[in-house]
């Protein structure tokens, strides 16, 4: 099976990271990145929220989201994915030049490479989850199965 491994923003594929600028709406408010969003529900309620919302670039949302003395929301090892595949979605499937790129992968195995965060990403070694890639490639075959649907109705009511 074909590998695509992505990290650095202006390698290839360096749109699939969460660092990657866009302006995503969710629930009527506007992100700089999935990063910001993701990393802001950490502390959804609080004045952090907005506070890491705002920060100019993802690095700067990461480093105060990651920020230990902050009061990290009760829920959130329970809803971390849930969060995460909702900004995806925000990416992925509302905007068309992300939503191509993700589909031009085909079928090949999506991964993160990171030498620390082995949840979401996996290292050289091939240690980690890397449940950023396993997101994007169901939201890839969600994508498809979608686009196939709409493909085959038009076909029927033509």
């Amino acid at each position: 099976m074909e590998k695509i491994i992505f990290c650095k923003l202006k390698k290839p594929f360096g749109e699939f990271s969460n660092f990657y600028p866009v302006t995503l709406i969710i629930d009527s408010k506007q992100y700089k990145s999935v990063e910001h969003y993701y990393q802001s529900k950490k502390f959804e309620g609080t004045i952090w929220e907005e506070h890491i919302r705002n920060q100019d670039r993802a690095f700067e949302a990461a480093c105060e989201g990651r920020r230990k003395e902050l009061p990290l929301r009760g829920d959130w090892e329970e809803v971390k994915l849930l969060v995460m595949k909702r900004a995806l979605v925000a990416k992925f499937k509302n905007i068309e030049r992300f939503k191509n790129l993700l589909l031009s992968t085909g079928t090949a195995e999506l991964i993160e490479y990171s030498k620390k965060d082995y949840f979401w990403g996996r290292n050289e070694d091939g240690a980690g989850y890397n449940m950023l890639g396993k997101l994007l490639m169901e939201m890839r075959e969600e994508i498809k199965i979608k686009e196939e649907r709409k493909d085959k109705f038009f076909k029927n009511n033509s």
